[in-house]
C-alpha cells in the first residue's frame, strides 16, 4: 500500500480472510494515518487485499473507503475497485436493495454476493455487466479473485512471493515486497486463487485500451506497463514534444 499511495490519498484499507471469515479495517487518510502496529496486529488471516482510494463515483466519505464489505444473499464479499463505471446507476437499480455506500464499487460487490452460482461464475457474470473502467480484487468463499474489464483501462499484474501469488495494480508494489513479476492480467480475464493455485479464465474478448494517463500521470515512474517502463516513456515523450515544439 505504501508503494501504491500515489494512486489514492483519500482513504486506505485492508481486508483479511481467516478460515473463511472476513474482517476489514479502513478509514479516511493516508496509509500511515490509518494503520499502526496495533491495528495491523488485529488483521490475521491467510488472504488479504488492500486499497488506497481517490474519489470517482461517490464522495470522500468513510462509507466509500475500501476494501468494502458487502453481505449478500449467497456470500460476503470484500472488494477493492480501481476505475469508474458508466452504468452504475442502472446496475444499482438491478441490484434492487439499499447499499451502504454511494460508490459504484459496492454495486460490483453486491452483484457477486447475491449470485447463487459458484464464485468464479458469479465474478465472471458480474464482470460482463460492467461498462467502463473496472480493475477489481476481492475476497469471498475463502478465495482471492481479481479481474480487469475487457478494455483493460486500469492495470493489474500477477506476481509471486515464494509460493504465494500476489495481485497488484503496479509492478512497483511487487518490487517493494520482494515478489517476482509473472505477467499482466489480460483485459477481460478473471483469476481465482485458492489452495490449488491460480485459475485463469478469459471471460471476454480483450480490447486493450490502457489509459494513456497511466503512463503520464497515474503510475509511478519505476512501474512497468505493457512491458514499458513509465519513466522511460515519459522521457521519450518529453523529447518528442520538445523536438516538435515550434521555434520563433
Amino acid at each position: 500500500l505504501y508503494a501504491l499511495q500515489h494512486r489514492g490519498q483519500e482513504s486506505a484499507g485492508i481486508a483479511v480472510c481467516e478460515d473463511g471469515r472476513l474482517t476489514a479495517l479502513r478509514d479516511l487518510g493516508l496509509v500511515p494515518q490509518v494503520f499502526d502496529e496495533g491495528s495491523l496486529s488485529g488483521l490475521k488471516g491467510e488472504l488479504a487485499i488492500g486499497h488506497t482510494r481517490y474519489s470517482t463515483t461517490g464522495g470522500n466519505d468513510w462509507s466509500n473507503a475500501q476494501p468494502l464489505l458487502h453481505h449478500g444473499r449467497m456470500r460476503t464479499v470484500a472488494l477493492g475497485h480501481n476505475g469508474n463505471l458508466v452504468n452504475a446507476e442502472q446496475l444499482r437499480d438491478d441490484v434492487g436493495k439499499p447499499l451502504g455506500s454511494t460508490s459504484d464499487s459496492e454495486v460490483i460487490a453486491a452483484l457477486i454476493a447475491d449470485d447463487e452460482r459458484p464464485l468464479e461464475d458469479a465474478v465472471s457474470a458480474a464482470m460482463r455487466q460492467l461498462e467502463g473502467a473496472a480493475t477489481v480484487v476481492g475476497l469471498a468463499d475463502g478465495k482471492l479473485f481479481g479481474f480487469r474489464d475487457l478494455h483493460g483501462f486500469r492495470p493489474l499484474v500477477l506476481g509471486r512471493l515464494g509460493d504465494d501469488p500476489v495481485l497488484a495494480s503496479e509492478t512497483c508494489a511487487l518490487d517493494l515486497i520482494g515478489a517476482e513479476f509473472e505477467r499482466e492480467i489480460e483485459p477481460g480475464e478473471v483469476v481465482l486463487i485458492d489452495d490449488d493455485g491460480v485459475h485463469a479464465t478469459q471471460v471476454q474478448k480483450p480490447e486493450n485500451a490502457l489509459c494513456l494517463f497511466e503512463f503520464f500521470y497515474l503510475a509511478r515512474p519505476d512501474t512497468k506497463l505493457d512491458g514499458v517502463e513509465v519513466h522511460g516513456a515519459r522521457v521519450r515523450m518529453g523529447e518528442r514534444l520538445a523536438a516538435e515544439a515550434p521555434v520563433d
